[in-house]
């Protein structure tokens, strides 16, 4: 009995080790499920419950081998919540073939050339007084602000705003920031 004990104690150790192992090696849960810094944006994104309509408009707007090269890339992830707060059957509607260049428009709008961590983008945002206009892989140009000392805020051309969720989600060819909008390009 006490081998067992001794047995189960060990195996319980190694368990609590090997995770510590993956936070101290840049890992972080986003939808149930880690995102590892090793992999890169793709890898990541199809793992993530969170980010699943989004995966499915990367994949309809034929960005997946783009968004798997070397990058680096600085990607504002809508969660699926925020889809769910656009209008009935938009989703639908842009996930069709024939809207396949309004969905990229969308999608690339939301993805900066360039590896922009929280801390960096809170520099550029210093830096501009107050905000930071951001050149999108889409041509036009998302503005960060801050919301109190910590919290970022993306607007977009249109005055929409959207919060960040999760910072740095780091991968191999960039970083991810989850957020709680659907942005939009005029």
């Amino acid at each position: 009995m006490k081998k067992q004990f001794k047995t189960l104690g060990i195996v319980a150790l190694l368990a609590i080790s090997s995770l510590n192992g993956f936070a101290q090696k840049g890992t972080v849960w986003v939808g149930g499920e880690a995102m590892y810094p090793t992999k890169n944006i793709v890898e990541n994104a199809v793992n993530s419950k969170d980010h699943t309509t989004l995966v499915a408009a990367v994949k309809a707007a034929g960005l997946v081998d783009a968004l798997m090269g070397p990058g680096p890339f600085t990607v504002f992830a809508p969660v699926n919540t925020a889809f769910d707060k656009l209008p009935k059957g938009t989703v639908e509607m842009v996930l069709k073939p024939e809207n396949k260049a309004t969905l990229t428009k969308v999608l690339t709008y939301h993805v900066v050339a360039g590896k922009l961590d929280a801390k960096e983008l809170m520099k550029q945002i210093e830096k501009g007084k107050g905000e930071a206009k951001l050149k999108t892989l889409a041509g036009n140009t998302l503005t960060a602000k801050m919301n109190g000392d910590m919290n970022v805020i993306l607007q977009d051309e249109n005055g929409m705003m959207a919060n960040i969720s999760t910072y740095n989600v780091y991968q191999s060819n960039g970083v991810i920031h989850a957020i709680d909008t659907v942005l939009m390009p005029k």
